[in-house]
């Protein structure tokens, strides 16, 4: 990639958090529309690791709708991924990290991991709804890596007994 390019990307990345609340997405499609390519991706996911909670917000929105077409793009970034989800406490980064983890092929250990982090989320009634949805989202999608089907049946049944409306919803459709 020319430099000059990736130099104009990097650039624009810089505004990723500026603009709006924790409620908007600023630019964050405009950087997805732009991100055509790995190198361009990985600047993308340092931002991730920014100390500004809409800087955060915003790249993982972009990172997530990259992803959906470009799931290869993540591989690379599995271990961070993981550290992520380790350290995330902001729950906008959290509901963006449910649904990149069924993206990235994991080894045996790493699955197991991943799915006790999607299980905790998805359990816990401390967590915002859309990290709870988001989580039984992406352990349904993990099911293809990770046929434990059981467990995940289970985890419906258990969410669902909480009778609340948002998660009720995407249950019926997991099912």
């Amino acid at each position: 990639m020319e430099s000059n390019e990736l130099e104009t990307y990097r650039q624009q990345l810089k505004h990723l958090g500026e603009g709006g609340d924790l409620r908007s997405i600023g630019i964050s499609n405009a950087i997805a529309t732009l991100t055509d390519g790995q190198e361009k991706f990985d600047e993308l996911f340092r931002c991730l690791f920014s100390p500004d909670r809409k800087t955060v917000m915003r790249a993982a929105d972009a990172v997530e709708k990259v992803s959906i077409i470009q799931p290869d793009f993540l591989q690379k970034h599995a271990p961070e991924i993981l550290r992520l989800c380790r350290d995330a406490e902001q729950m906008e980064l959290k509901w963006h990290l449910a649904l990149l983890l069924a993206r990235v092929r994991w080894s045996k250990n790493d699955l197991q991991t991943v799915r006790i982090w999607l299980v905790n989320r998805a359990a816990d009634p401390s967590e915002s709804k859309i990290v709870r949805v988001n989580a039984l989202q992406g352990l349904s999608a993990l099911l293809e890596q990770d046929a434990n089907r059981g467990q995940f049946l289970t985890l419906l049944d258990q969410v669902e007994s909480e009778n609340i409306p948002s998660l009720n919803a995407r249950i019926k459709r997991l099912r």
